[in-house]
């Protein structure tokens, strides 16, 4: 039988506990089957139990307040006490669905299915809203992801036969399996088991502003897409050197020859009308031009091999 002194300490501690509750603090730590925990679940004190009663107490009145008024701003107090199942819920959909998949726009749709099932609940019957909601809110975050997938149902379920049919056939074979097996198992030809291949194709999908090679970079998967229509810098380098020694060359060459190549390439100028311009026949300049070309390949040779 405990002393008069022990009862004197646990009636100072409760009383303490009590004072606490009241001024809206809470104990710092809650001893397991110690003074204060004797009788109470997990070493719960009294004044805990009372908050945790009067939290539950504060939302029957609130549900008990909406029945009555259906008032906006009695259920958007509902719909804070009750956000946390939303987060919970999104949390565990996006776990098997694509990276691309923002789990904050999960949780938006999430939202949308809280506010309906506060809406619909029936208080009256006996049922718990947790339950209620969690269905509820798991059925928009599907509902809104169907909205948004430009695939049709059909050929996702189709997937999924497929995906079953392999996992099947390699259990049982011990080997990646054929085409033709394949299709044997799905009881469906080898022309449809392609055609259905291409449809699957449509499911893959993959974020192109998602980073790779994690930890050593932060390129993105659309950096590494290649544009056919770029220019090559390497071309572009090797381009302008080739015309820098073209133009030394032209420069080394004899005044004659380089107002032949000049007039020729750049001014688009024919033979007959380079001769006017030279004064000389279009033999002499077709043999002007032979000769500057083969003294140009002579030198841009001799460049290459320096």
């Amino acid at each position: 039988m405990p002393s008069p002194e022990t009862r004197a300490a646990r009636v100072d501690g409760d009383r303490a506990a009590t004072q606490d509750a009241g001024n809206g603090a809470g104990p710092t730590a809650a001893p397991v089957n110690g003074a204060y925990g004797v009788g109470q679940p997990n070493g719960v004190l009294p004044g805990d139990q009372r908050t945790a009663d009067d939290v539950e107490a504060g939302i029957v009145a609130l549900w008990r307040g909406y029945g009555q008024s259906r008032d906006h701003a009695v259920r958007d107090r509902l719909v804070l006490h009750y956000a946390p199942l939303v987060k919970y819920v999104a949390g565990r959909v996006g776990t098997g669905l694509p990276a691309h998949v923002d789990v904050a726009d999960l949780i938006q749709s999430g939202i949308f299915g809280l506010v309906d099932a506060i809406e619909k609940f029936e208080p009256e019957r006996g049922l718990k809203f947790e339950t209620y909601a969690m269905q509820r809110i798991r059925g928009a975050i599907l509902d809104d992801l169907r909205s948004q997938d430009w695939v049709p149902r059909s050929v996702r379920s189709r997937a999924r036969d497929v995906e079953r049919a392999l996992e099947r056939l390699g259990a049982r074979l011990q080997r990646t399996p054929t085409d033709t097996e394949l299709a044997s198992e799905l009881s469906i030809g080898l022309g449809e088991l392609r055609d259905l291949y291409a449809q699957l194709q449509l499911t893959s999908v993959v974020a192109l502003d998602e980073l790779i090679a994690a930890g050593r970079g932060t390129a993105s998967l659309a950096e590494t897409l290649p544009d056919d229509y770029a220019e090559d810098p390497v071309a572009s380098l090797v381009d302008q050197d080739s015309r820098r020694q073209l133009a030394d060359a032209i420069a080394q060459l004899a005044e004659r020859d380089r107002i032949v190549v000049t007039l020729y390439y750049f001014e688009n100028l024919t033979l007959a009308e380079i001769g006017k311009v030279l004064g000389v026949t279009e033999s002499r300049v077709c043999q002007l031009h032979t000769r500057a070309v083969l003294r140009l390949r002579t030198k841009l040779a001799e460049q290459s091999e320096l």
